[in-house]
């Protein structure tokens, strides 16, 4: 699963990291990012990650067909 994150529209509020942790994190200028994980996601990857885009209140977190 192809995601992006808008930081413009990311407040730093943190909901993504905790739902899905091993796949986001809160960067040096507080924003979230995406970690270098591979494309190679597993299942579990991608529920936690449908969690977060659904979790933001920003909707910062953007699937990519």
């Amino acid at each position: 699963m192809k995601i992006i994150i808008d930081q413009e529209k990311c407040i730093s509020c943190g909901s993504c990291v905790a739902v899905c942790s091993n796949v986001f994190h809160i960067n040096e200028e507080n924003k979230a990012v995406i970690k270098d994980t591979g494309d190679n996601q597993g299942e579990a990857d991608e529920e936690c990650i449908k969690e977060a885009i659904d979790i933001c209140p920003v909707q910062a977190i953007e699937k990519l067909s």
